[in-house]
């Protein structure tokens, strides 16, 4: 506002310095609106406007240009027009709003992410992983996000929705959360460390790659301020918010402000006012001219005016629910409620709404402040003065003590009071210094009636002296200021004579009060009075200037108010007075002629202009250089426009399309939501000019479809919103309460309609591109329930659900096209990258193989990705997942043709395929719906023959490497089976293409041995056949059994032929084993020289193997099918008991060699007679070496050795225990018959002493080698122990005991330690 005592010459100056700046560029080409606010106040010549036109060369086209520029410029001047007339319209809404609220409920929007932001947060990510960053994670966090990274961040489908507007930091930060949720849930549980601090961990570090470098506070700051202006703005930042979206300049927008008074609260209610009465004329007259929009019924036409005028009142009623004293300065909106004046809502109730003098009142709040007194000189400088001050009527106040020298107080005293014209007292005192005086001695007084229009600053004021004060030229500085409450509008003394009140030609004070939004009374006070002496409602009346009246003596201007039978004259005694009375009454009587000062008059019609329109705003005096400037800057015809002659419908349409765009382009994902202000601001110009709910939301929707088909993410909970608002309207639901429909209306909304479905088609089409990662949350969702509504005939009627369910699945078969299509283009693009030098060059099966298998992966991931983001639309229909899988199997069934034309080029009998079946299968079989589906189905059909012709090869390899193998064995144990291990192939037999072992396969053995052989690691095992053999056969079943066949019977038939060929191999091996194992024992030494050879024991151990693989290779889960488990097993055991039985008989021969030599002591016998007459000569004469022992001492050491060995080279101690109970049992058995054909014969002192020592170390030895005491102490060798007992005995008396030399059955060690 500009300074009410500055000069005109001044203001002049000013006014034609910014004319200036304004017309310069007039002159060449005039200037576009640009979006955003200067703080100058001139226009910047634009580059256009200021380069210099290039000549042409014919005069023809020059007059073209020429026109096509001026035709383009005035294009620019309209729509400049158009958009300051619009902004006036917008100021005045958001300067005092009366029916709208900035919502405090709605969503708040995020901060969205632009390109540069991401490629900065692909930069921070790439630096994490490559180790440059000081966040400490461990290599599972790292996975995770190396895994977020290629998927997410690089992903071409998220830089889309970056470009489309509808990517914020909290998308990306839930799609990472929603990536390692099922990461995390999968890691070992660890103790006092549960999966929730995990997950926190992960996220917070998330956050810190995320975020980078930046300061966490700064940027927690920076959202919070964000996030309060997106949910409340000031006045101040709504103005601004529209001088960018209209493309106002900042001296356009205080120009207009100066002059349309926003920040006058009463201008804008009478603004209101009359724009309301105006909207009730404008519906009688189109009721008179039958000037109805063209409705789908005839009958709508008297509703239509119905409903203009229930709207009108109902905006009245707003209006008069706004608190007087408060006026618009809050955006609050009250409760709806009929005030004082509903006579202009309700004519008929005219009588009933006259006001009283009790319902005016007012209340003052009064400021006495005393300065000082001056020209006190009677009283000593010593004595003690005061002062006093009250209103008259209400409490006494008193200042400080002074000194009579000093009379200084600067005391302040606040009083209230409810008399426009009070009287105010003030009384200066001295102290009284006589003992008997019981008041202190007034010295003066004075008296004042001050106005809220007195002056406010301090001034002298002559005080009345008292009798005995010789002080007669008393004066006090004082300063009375009085405020004006809110519903005093105007005051000051006026001459006033009528026909009802105030008969008599007199000057009263007068003030102009605002008992409500509706209700204004004239009333005139009396000093000291707080009802007013006479009133007059100002309802019906129309003031206006007049000339001074003959007759009336008192005032210099005169003015008037004249109803139907009444007229009120009044004056004043100041011409600026008097236009400030007539502009504060033409606020209040709401009257459509706007009144104009004659001095105005003259200087219109001195310059040839026309007078202001009747609705045109007047300004304060102060305002009236404002209205000057903005006239002169062509302003005026804006701020005095009528807005009732405006097409509202339009002009909303447009300020609506560009706070779209403008909110599109802020720094928020809003998804097509207005943010809170925006919202109150364009709620608050429909409901005060009239703009129709219906046209309102089909502009919204045609706007956000056309940002929507451009590639702009549009959320379709708000296309819900306002599409089943409009066809909520069309269907004649009235969901504002305005039941007329217009055909614009109805065709529009048609229209609409199916674009509205032809866009919903297109997304659920391109699913994975218009929602990526299901993000927006939940708009897949919204727009399956959305489409379910378009669909809908009418408001009532629901569509089939068959029908919906027809339309989603055409959009995914579609949508399986366009994807398989896509991952196609991405996997060549991808491939060209890692290899460029093979672009073009012919493809061989091995790569295209190799693609199948890349392809493959990305269909997987394609399919986890569907189920994992956009499994969400079973929330809108329970069948939605139904078509999904129809949708997963269409888009498998197009990846089958190229996986089809892969394997077709593809060599006979190469196994390299059976990585891809693998990939597939382990996904499909693990995923409910797609487990045995159709392509499931035919991947099936495709690799049985394949896996049963390699289980055929494999089965003749296997047997022909086992003949060959055991043709060739050694029986040497397999020392280091870990080093020879992965090199073991499958030897080629002269087949054609035989195939290895496919190590390499994914499920398949790798490097390291399998678990069952874990046991005999650090041992001898069994042969290198058998050991190849069992490995083999494992492999193969391992192999087979990761392939995880779905089909249950075909699994079923490949598991029962693996278990049929091992258990025919085994046997195979078995019985090889058992010949080798005989022949091996025939071609031995029969003395005691033999020691049992390495090759017996890896028999042994071959058939431990063999028992051991048997439980594993041969045995079928299957009740009955264990029939080969057992035959096999009962091979192994009888294979085994005639290995032992083999050994054991070979042990036997060699005792039988032992014992043959000591037959030939025998007595009777020759050599036994020549035998002992020899030894017994001889000793008489030398010491003659004993007989015999050598032959005991090589027998044990041969059975001490051969224990040893089989105890030490033998893997199953079950079957030495076996070996060596039948040993010494048949050992004994042999010994006993020998001695038992001997019964009749007294054994030879040799025999005994041999038999002794065999026998005494038998028994010790297989003691000791853990045989039973029940086996050792048998009845046969009871017998033998008796018989050589007995022998002994015989002995001792026959040779008296000098023979044995020592050798003895009792139990005693001493011989065998001197033995040893």
């Amino acid at each position: 506002m500009l300074d009410p005592s500055s000069s005109e010459e001044e203001s002049e100056d000013v006014v034609e310095e910014e004319s200036k700046e304004v017309m310069a560029p007039q002159a060449g080409a005039r200037l576009s609106p640009s979006r955003t606010s200067e703080s100058s106040g001139g226009l910047q010549p634009s580059s256009r406007s200021s380069s210099v036109r290039p000549s042409s060369p014919s005069p023809s086209v020059v007059s073209e240009k020429e026109k096509e520029e001026m035709e383009k410029l005035q294009k620019e001047e309209e729509e400049r027009k158009k958009k300051l007339q619009l902004y006036v319209f917008v100021m005045r809404c958001i300067a005092y709003p009366f029916n709208a609220k900035q919502p405090t409920d709605m969503a708040r929007r995020q901060q969205k992410i632009s390109k540069q932001q991401l490629q900065t947060v692909k930069d921070r990510f790439q630096a994490f992983l490559n180790g440059e960053t000081q966040i400490v994670a461990d290599e599972a966090f790292i996975n995770a996000v190396q895994s977020y990274y290629e998927v997410f961040i690089k992903s071409d489908r998220v830089s889309r929705m970056v470009q489309s507007g509808g990517c914020s930091a909290n998308d990306s930060r839930e799609v990472f959360k929603k990536h390692i949720e099922k990461r995390v849930r999968s890691l070992p549980e660890i103790d006092g460390l549960s999966k929730e601090t995990v997950l926190s961990s992960w996220m917070a570090k998330f956050d810190a790659i995320y975020r980078g470098e930046e300061d966490p506070r700064k940027q927690q700051a920076r959202m919070t301020a964000s996030a309060a202006s997106e949910l409340i703005l000031s006045k101040e930042q709504l103005y601004e918010m529209f001088q960018q979206i209209l493309g106002i300049k900042k001296f356009e927008h205080q120009l207009l402000y100066n002059a349309c008074q926003l920040d006058n609260p009463d201008e804008q209610a009478a603004q209101i006012r009359r724009e309301l009465d105006g909207r009730l004329q404008m519906a009688d007259q189109i009721a008179r001219e039958r000037k109805f929009l063209k409705f789908v019924s005839k009958e709508m036409e008297s509703m239509f005016i119905e409903e203009l005028k229930s709207s009108v009142n109902l905006l009245m009623a707003n209006l008069e629910s706004m608190p007087v004293s408060k006026g618009g300065s809050e955006f609050k909106l009250q409760k709806l409620k009929r005030g004082h004046n509903t006579s202009i809502i309700d004519m008929g109730e005219e009588n009933e709404n006259q006001l009283s003098k009790s319902d005016v009142v007012l209340s003052f709040t009064l400021e006495v402040v005393i300065m000082e007194v001056q020209g006190l000189k009677s009283l000593a400088p010593n004595r003690i003065v005061y002062c006093t001050m009250e209103v008259e009527g209400g409490e006494k106040l008193q200042t400080d003590q002074a000194e009579a020298s000093k009379p200084t107080w600067g005391t302040q005293g606040d009083f209230t009071s409810t008399h426009p014209l009070p009287a105010v007292k003030v009384k200066l005192f001295t102290e009284s210094t006589g003992v008997l005086a019981l008041e202190d001695k007034e010295l003066g007084r004075v008296v004042l009636h001050p106005t809220p229009n007195s002056p406010k600053q301090s001034e002298l004021h002559k005080m009345t002296v008292s009798k005995n004060c010789p002080d007669h030229d008393l004066k006090i500085k004082l300063a009375v200021r009085m405020d004006k409450p809110q519903n005093m509008k105007h005051c000051g003394y006026l001459w006033a004579i009528g026909k009802n009140v105030w008969k008599r030609w007199k000057k009263r004070f007068f003030v102009l009060v605002q008992v409500s939004q509706y209700t204004f009374a004239m009333c005139s006070y009396r000093e000291k009075k707080a009802e007013p002496q006479e009133l007059l409602q100002l309802d019906g009346y129309t003031v206006d200037y007049t000339d001074p009246q003959p007759g009336l003596e008192g005032g210099r201007t005169f003015f008037n108010a004249v109803k139907e039978g009444d007229t009120v004259i009044f004056a004043s005694d100041d011409e600026q007075d008097r236009i400030l009375w007539v502009q504060a009454m033409y606020r209040a009587t709401g009257q459509s002629h706007k009144p104009v000062p004659p001095t105005q008059v003259q200087k219109l019609n001195a310059k040839g202009g026309n007078a202001p329109q009747m609705d045109a705003p007047i300004s304060q005096f102060s305002g009236l250089k404002d209205a000057d400037r903005a006239q002169k800057h062509g302003m005026d015809e804006f701020i005095s426009a009528n807005p009732c002659n405006f097409d509202h419908a339009s002009l909303f349409e447009m300020v609506q399309r560009l706070t779209l765009d403008h909110r599109l382009n802020d720094s928020y994902s809003c998804l097509g939501w207005f943010s809170p202000g925006q919202v109150f601001v364009l709620d608050e110009y429909c409901a005060r000019n009239g703009v129709r709910g219906c046209h309102r939301h089909l502009c919204y929707l045609n706007d956000l479809l056309e940002r929507a088909e451009n590639g702009a993410m549009i959320d379709p909970t708000l296309l819900h919103y306002s599409f089943a608002f409009c066809a909520s309207h069309v269907h004649g639901n009235r969901p504002d309460g305005i039941g007329t429909v217009t055909v614009e209306e109805k065709e529009r909304f048609e229209e609409i309609k199916e674009r509205l479905r032809l866009l919903l088609e297109n997304q659920i089409t391109h699913f994975r591109y218009c929602f990526p990662f299901g993000r927006p949350e939940g708009a897949l969702k919204a727009t399956l329930s959305l489409l379910e509504r378009v669909l809908m005939k009418d408001i009532v009627t629901q569509v089939p659900q068959e029908e919906v369910k027809t339309v989603i699945r055409k959009c995914l078969e579609q949508a399986a096209l366009v994807n398989y299509t896509r991952l196609s283009e991405y996997a060549k693009v991808e491939e060209n990258q890692k290899d460029p030098e093979n672009v073009g060059r012919l493809i061989t099966p091995a790569k295209k193989l190799e693609d199948t298998v890349r392809l493959a992966e990305l269909v997987i991931e394609v399919l986890q990705q569907n189920e994992e983001h956009h499994a969400e639309g079973k929330e809108a229909f329970a069948w939605w997942s139904d078509l999904m899988v129809e949708h997963a199997e269409t888009f498998l069934s197009l990846f089958a043709v190229d996986m089809d034309a892969a394997l077709e080029v593809q060599s006979p009998d190469t196994w390299d395929s059976f990585p891809l079946f693998q990939l597939l299968n382990d996904s499909l079989r693990s995923d409910y719906n797609l487990c045995n589906g159709k392509f499931h189905k035919h991947l099936q059909d495709l690799f049985a023959p394949l896996v049963v012709r390699y289980v055929d090869l494999m089965e003749s390899s296997i047997a022909q490497s086992i003949h060959r193998g055991f043709e060739r064995e050694s029986w040497e144990p397999v020392k280091s089976l870990t080093s020879n291990l992965p090199n073991v192939n499958l030897p080629n037999v002269n087949l054609p293409k035989i195939p290895n072992l496919p190590v390499n396969l994914p499920q398949m053995p790798s490097i390291s041995t399998p678990s069952w052989m874990a046991a005999i690691y650090d041992s001898d095992n069994g042969s290198g056949t058998s050991e190849d053999l069992f490995w083999k056969l494992d492999a193969l079943q391992t192999f087979i059994r990761d392939l995880h066949w779905p089909e249950e019977e075909f699994g079923k038939h490949l598991e029962q032929r693996l278990k049929l060929m091992s258990s025919d191999m085994i046997e195979s091996c078995v019985k090889r084993t058992r010949i080798a194992f005989e022949a091996k024992l025939q071609k031995s030494s029969r003395s005691t020289d033999f020691r049992v050879p390495q090759s017996i024991c890896t028999m042994f151990n071959v058939m431990v193997d063999a028992k051991a693989q048997s439980a594993k290779l041969c045995a079928m889960e299957m009740g009955q099918e264990k029939q080969y488990h057992s035959q096999i097993d009962t091979l192994i055991e009888e294979t085994v008991k005639e290995m032992i039985t083999l050994l054991v008989a070979k042990f036997a021969v060699i005792l039988e060699g032992v014992l043959a030599k000591l037959s030939r002591y025998d007595e009777g016998t020759l050599f036994s007679s020549f035998l002992s007459f020899t030894v017994k000569a001889a000793s008489k004469y030398v010491e003659v070496p004993k007989p015999g022992m050598d032959v005991a001492d090589a027998y044990v050491t041969f059975v001490r050795h051969s224990q040893d060995i089989l105890r030490d080279k033998v893997n199953e101690e079950i079957y030495i225990e076996r070996l060596f109970d039948q040993w010494y049992t048949s050992s004994m058995n042999l010994i006993c018959t020998w001695l038992t054909d001997r019964m009749d014969l007294q054994l030879h002192l040799y025999q005994l002493k041999i038999l002794i020592r065999i026998v005494k170390k038998k028994y010790r030895d297989f003691r000791l080698q853990g045989v039973l005491d029940s086996t050792l102490n048998s009845k046969m060798y009871d017998t033998v122990r008796n018989r050589l007992t007995l022998e002994e005995a015989t002995s001792s008396v026959s040779e008296g005991g000098a023979g044995l030399q020592g050798i003895t059955m009792r139990d005693s060690d001493e011989e065998d330690e001197d033995d040893d």
